[in-house]
């Protein structure tokens, strides 16, 4: 199969085609994935203004580890394990907001950095914030993003993302504020949502209703790409009815435009004028995956009645691409689910993008023989 990923990798973009079934499908595969490089990868979590105030947290899962997001009192922003170094008990479930993280088991408390606060009836046994604090994962924050790496070892992220972040700066993506979040289960392969949300050929097919109107299928164009992520412009007709104006600095074409991003490999955004929507997602098994999404908006400019309609308006969406790619997922363990031609560059020019992130990624994780 790696062998198979590499050939279709390595072909020239007029010739492309999507990858066999077996890829979203096949079991050891998708563990190959998660341990040779998925574990090694940024991964984004959410967005800064979860947290806004010292001891404001949130929970998620990556892989097997629980991460407990939360701001400390020296107002920065960490990604600790979220697992009593007692037994190990889950320290906090969901959202909120905590004086101190105290165990429901045996009470053992920390302190909002991590630190071991009191280990009660423990005096004698040489327990303390020496050898019995939080873990911390490797944390950075970028437009607004948090974003967390299992790897001790990871190079940097924000330094790799010049060319993405100039594509981003006029929406000034870092001034977006929340208003929304939830997660989903989706019975599908990471790798198939990743494709969806990233072409434009689906889009007046499978929302003919929800996108087309104003992000019709035959308007959208590529964007910048480098080996970090990959992008497109969903462009407005002129008949589509404005979509606010955002931040002073964009030129009039931003405006009339969704422009949608894969941050390689789990993060899928859209940023338009107004509304700012990042899915997140967690892979779960070959066939399953949290989505955790949030929707930010600029500034006040729209109303609440506003944010309720396009609140309603994602969640449609994602109900539409999620009705699809379940149903996909039941067939391509075929052997007869294809490996089809691509579309133009417009249309699924991100698709072989993502082909070849994949591949550079798995060559390392292979003996040179195997590599082509």
């Amino acid at each position: 199969m790696a062998a198979r990923l590499h050939e279709i990798a390595a072909l020239p973009e007029s010739e492309a085609r999507c990858l066999p079934g077996e890829f979203y499908t096949c079991p050891d595969f998708f563990r190959f994935e998660v341990e040779n490089f998925l574990k090694k990868e940024w991964h984004c979590l959410g967005r800064v203004d979860e947290v806004p105030n010292p001891g404001d947290y949130f929970t998620t899962q990556l892989f097997e580890e629980s991460l407990l997001v939360i701001r400390g009192d020296d107002g920065m922003i960490r990604v600790l394990s979220n697992v009593c170094r007692h037994r190990g008990m889950p320290l906090a479930e969901g959202k909120g907001s905590a004086r101190r993280l105290v165990c429901s088991y045996h009470a053992w408390s920390y302190e909002r950095d991590g630190r071991l606060a009191n280990a009660p009836r423990m005096q004698d046994k040489g327990v303390g914030a020496h050898n019995c604090s939080l873990p911390s994962f490797r944390t950075e924050l970028w437009n607004g993003f948090i974003y967390v790496n299992l790897d001790d070892d990871a190079a940097p992220l924000a330094g790799r993302l010049g060319k993405l972040e100039a594509l981003l700066a006029s929406y000034q993506t870092e001034r977006m504020r929340l208003v929304h979040s939830q997660e989903e289960i989706w019975n599908t392969n990471w790798k198939c949502l990743v494709e969806n949300f990233m072409e434009a050929y689906h889009l007046s097919v499978v929302h003919p209703q929800t996108l087309h109107p104003y992000t019709p299928t035959g308007m959208s164009r590529k964007a910048l790409s480098d080996e970090a992520f990959t992008s497109y412009c969903a462009n407005y007709p002129d008949t589509a009815a404005s979509r606010g104006q955002g931040a002073p600095g964009l030129s009039e074409e931003e405006r009339r435009r969704s422009t949608l991003f894969c941050l390689f490999p789990l993060q899928i955004a859209s940023q338009a004028a107004t509304l700012l929507v990042s899915l997140n997602i967690q892979p779960l098994a070959v066939d399953k995956i949290r989505v955790r999404w949030t929707m930010s908006t600029y500034e006040n400019e729209l109303t609440a009645e506003e944010l309720e309609g396009r609140l309603a308006l994602w969640n449609e969406v994602n109900r539409e691409d999620r009705e699809k790619l379940e149903r996909m997922q039941r067939v391509l363990g075929s052997r007869h689910a294809p490996s089809g031609v691509l579309a133009p560059h417009d249309l699924e020019g991100t698709i072989w993008d993502f082909y070849r992130y994949l591949s550079r990624r798995i060559a390392p994780a292979l003996p040179l023989t195997t590599v082509r």
